[in-house]
């Protein structure tokens, strides 16, 4: 069988790799493991599909924090504003959240998924479902084919591979694109979970005492060994049954895993009020401490924080929830508030990558052109998305970068192809 383009993997990049390259008048072929197209990007938003975001493409950027920089070329030949105009041209109304994240008005990810699917086969695209390519065919330093496990050989002077990372392996994202990219002589960096919950053995975790308490709009920093901070993100935390998580911790996950490659454990620190400075802080507890200065510690400081944080940093101070406020002596007011400022515990891992958002590290972009998303070191292959060594937070960026790389890569496929006629 002969196409001028085989797109591996029906995700986020593939379909729209397919979609550009038969937009670009290539007879293309995509090749899906699953049953269905899109499966885990049903799963993306809650369900709701986070489909871009509306920041500025520099901003964008700057959120991609795994090896951003390299997708600048891409984004010069198509970006956020392309991906919005797609789906509303194609049918699908985007509506804009906190933060400049875009979903459908539907609220499902199946319109996204759908909208995709049917450009598909308007455009032409033969979708292969429920077949694994087994290995890609090349000869001298050229791709021509793919093989599929059932041993049928397809033909096509171009292959895109857009299988995704090793996160919701369920989804088919069992790391096929990084066991194909090594055969070609890629070079697959070290692999690990991003946009991931932190594991900690702390004793107010090992106890539960502050499982299920939420923080709004705090800041959690990661620190080196010396107590520097290495990244901050202000954003809610949730604490749980094995350390923290909520878009703080998850932001900040990368951080620690590469601090965990060279240590056994990572300092943080937590600022729960980043608005308010020390001298601020100490302004309040005196005001509250003149108009209340009958009432005990605790119902004095009702409101500086969510209860059971205050009642636990509190304790960690040494103070005693009932004593009047007035009898606070100075000494213990300013522990307090440098709890409240820079609440030090230690993190020791976060959740493998199997379970993660997100995977961090992927096929060395040394080896692949910024431009056209085309290997290095074997003519006609391309690779897309989180298969690349490029990863972001999350809030629409990982998405953004897989739509972009998938339309750049099809783009460039679909033109190579057209110089090879069979």
């Amino acid at each position: 069988m002969t196409k001028d383009v085989i797109v591996i993997g029906a995700g986020t990049s593939g379909m729209m790799a397919a979609i550009s390259a038969a937009e670009n008048g290539a007879r293309t072929l995509l090749i899906e493991k699953n049953k269905k197209v899109g499966k885990k990007l049903l799963l993306t938003g809650g369900g709701r599909c986070n489909v871009t975001n509306n920041r500025p493409a520099e901003d964008i950027i700057q959120h991609i924090p795994g090896n951003g920089k390299f997708l600048y070329s891409a984004f010069s030949q198509f970006d956020n504003q392309h991906i919005m105009a797609f789906f509303e041209e194609n049918g699908v109304s985007l509506k804009e959240e906190d933060h400049g994240r875009m979903f459908p008005v539907t609220d499902r990810s199946k319109s996204i998924v759908d909208c995709l699917h049917n450009k598909m086969l308007e455009l032409g695209v033969e979708v292969l479902t429920q077949e694994s390519v087994k290995r890609l065919l090349i000869e001298d330093t050229r791709v021509v084919g793919v093989q599929l496990e059932s041993g049928q050989r397809y033909v096509a002077p171009c292959v895109i591979v857009s299988t995704g990372g090793k996160t919701y392996q369920h989804t088919g994202s069992t790391g096929d694109g990084y066991r194909f990219a090594k055969k070609a002589g890629h070079t697959v960096t070290h692999l690990f979970p991003t946009e991931s919950p932190l594991l900690s053995n702390e004793h107010f975790v090992s106890k539960k005492t502050l499982q299920g308490l939420a923080l709004q709009d705090v800041t959690l920093s990661v620190l080196n060994q010396k107590g520097k901070a290495i990244v901050s993100h202000e954003m809610d935390l949730l604490f749980t049954h094995f350390g923290i998580s909520g878009p703080a911790a998850l932001r900040c996950s990368m951080f620690v895993n590469q601090e965990l490659e060279k240590y056994k454990d990572v300092p943080v620190s937590l600022d729960a009020l980043p608005h308010l400075s020390h001298d601020e802080i100490l302004q309040d507890m005196q005001k509250r401490r003149q108009e209340h200065e009958q009432k005990s510690v605790k119902n004095a400081l009702k409101n500086l924080l969510p209860e059971r944080y205050l009642d636990y940093l509190l304790q960690k101070a040494g103070i005693d929830h009932s004593l009047p406020i007035k009898q606070l002596e100075d000494k213990d007011r300013t522990i307090f508030i440098n709890l409240i400022k820079d609440f030090r515990f230690t993190v020791n891992g976060t959740w493998p990558v199997e379970k993660s958002f997100v995977t961090g590290g992927g096929i060395s972009l040394k080896e692949v052109q910024p431009k056209s998303l085309e290997s290095k070191l074997v003519d006609g292959l391309f690779f897309t998305g989180e298969v690349l060594d490029v990863n972001g937070y999350t809030g629409g960026y990982n998405i953004t970068a897989a739509f972009v790389t998938g339309h750049v890569a099809g783009k460039h496929a679909a033109e190579i192809s057209s110089y090879y006629n069979y």
